[in-house]
């Protein structure tokens, strides 16, 4: 079996939502030392491919989730062999993403990951229930350049402004662009908190991110 072949079987495993495939390919793909950056690119078309046709109504949210599920079973193991080999992959800056304090919801979040991580910024998700400080003090750790926070919860989304009142407090508001979303979120309520940006969808959310940076 050739390289091709490999990597082409790689991709059908985000196409057909395929965990474990992917998990056997990606160590495929290492086993046979072909270029672990060519084996994310080829993951990365795949769920592009899955994120156009959501975005043209032609898939639904379980099988971009599908696809996301598989995709981020294999990155890890790309991932490593990248970091074996000495090599790093260019980023578009680094985000530190995740759900506020007092809502524990993560499929959107997740999602934003990986069409963060595939449009070429450095992700560092903080998971679920969040609190402001952790937030920040992520910002300050990372020397975050976008920060992205989601609530599914109206109860919760009051949250977003307390962590943006916080990065104010501790002055580095101004070093960080802040983007929110979630099903709780709307354009006015952003507006109203302050923060930089607003996208309802994960793809979406990805091209915010490129635009607040300027990249």
């Amino acid at each position: 079996m050739d390289n091709d072949e490999i990597l082409q079987n790689l991709k059908k495993t985000v196409l057909g939502y395929d965990r474990e495939g992917a998990v056997k390919w990606a160590k495929k793909a290492v086993a046979e030392e072909i270029d672990p950056i060519e084996a994310i690119g080829v993951l990365t078309e795949g769920i592009t491919q899955i994120g156009d046709g959501y975005g043209r109504g032609e898939f639904w949210l379980p099988d971009l989730v599908g696809a996301a599920v598989a995709m981020t079973s294999a990155m890890p193991i790309l991932e490593e062999e990248i970091k074996r080999k000495g090599r790093q992959r260019e980023t578009a800056g680094v985000v530190v993403l995740g759900t506020v304090k007092g809502d524990i919801h993560d499929i959107g979040k997740n999602l934003v990951s990986v069409f963060l991580t595939i449009d070429g910024f450095t992700v560092q998700d903080l998971g679920t229930d969040v609190s402001a400080e952790k937030f920040v003090e992520a910002v300050k750790k990372y020397n975050a350049d976008v920060l992205a926070l989601s609530a599914l919860l109206t109860m919760t989304s009051l949250e977003q402004r307390k962590t943006i009142e916080r990065l104010k407090t501790e002055g580095i508001r101004d070093k960080v662009k802040v983007m929110v979303g979630g099903s709780a979120i709307t354009q006015e309520f952003a507006n109203d908190i302050g923060a930089d940006g607003y996208d309802s969808t994960a793809v979406g959310a990805a091209k915010l991110a490129r635009r607040l940076t300027g990249k």
